[in-house]
């Protein structure tokens, strides 16, 4: 799939947002990538993990980790298309954690899959969790990348969709300058919605 072909589906279900937007990073931007929107519909579904699957099928992975919320639909996929133990981390009291008793050993190659990464810092955190476990990090995948390649979280790194969006840290928001009203659609900073 190339990025003008994500890029319809994205905006054909009503998943690319316009607006003011506070992102799970806490920056602020004019679009936010709803990709839950898109990621309802199976066949989308199916086309974008396959992708992702795709160029990770050689790498020996041998276990998806994602983390909650955004990427657990993705990662699941992924880790079904590729036939392997698909897992996720949760934050517990704002800390990025493994629970449920999922376990990681140390002779795994890990595929991290988020949905979207602006600054990659739930992907970092996952990282550290597979690393902290003595694994090995074989790969990043994700759906989008809002930094169009910017954000470099580990040499195998891989997005379906990979453009620049901007956005700015809160104190630099022309948007908030404007008093244009802001919405937080992302799981972490909006339990609603």
């Amino acid at each position: 799939m190339t990025n003008a072909e994500t890029l319809a589906m994205f905006k054909s279900t009503g998943a690319l947002l316009d607006g003011h937007f506070r992102l799970t990073s806490g920056r602020h931007s004019d679009s936010y990538f709803q990709c839950a929107k898109v990621l309802q519909h199976p066949g989308h579904l199916s086309a974008i993990c396959s992708a992702i699957a795709g160029h990770f099928r050689d790498a020996g992975i041998t276990t998806v980790i994602s983390p909650a919320i955004g990427g657990i639909v993705v990662g699941t996929e992924v880790g079904r298309q590729l036939g392997v133990k698909t897992i996720f981390a949760e934050r517990k009291e704002g800390v990025m954690t493994i629970r449920r008793g999922f376990v990681i050993e140390p002779s795994e190659k890990v595929l991290v899959v988020e949905d979207v990464i602006t600054t990659g810092g739930s992907v970092a955190e996952v990282i550290e969790l597979v690393e902290a476990a003595g694994a090995t990090v074989a790969g990043v995948g994700s759906v989008v990348d809002r930094s169009n390649g910017r954000v470099k979280l580990t040499g195998n790194q891989y997005s379906l969709l990979s453009l620049e969006v901007v956005s700015h840290a809160p104190e630099e928001c022309p948007l908030c300058k404007q008093g244009v009203p802001i919405y937080a659609p992302g799981s972490r900073t909006n339990p609603q919605g």
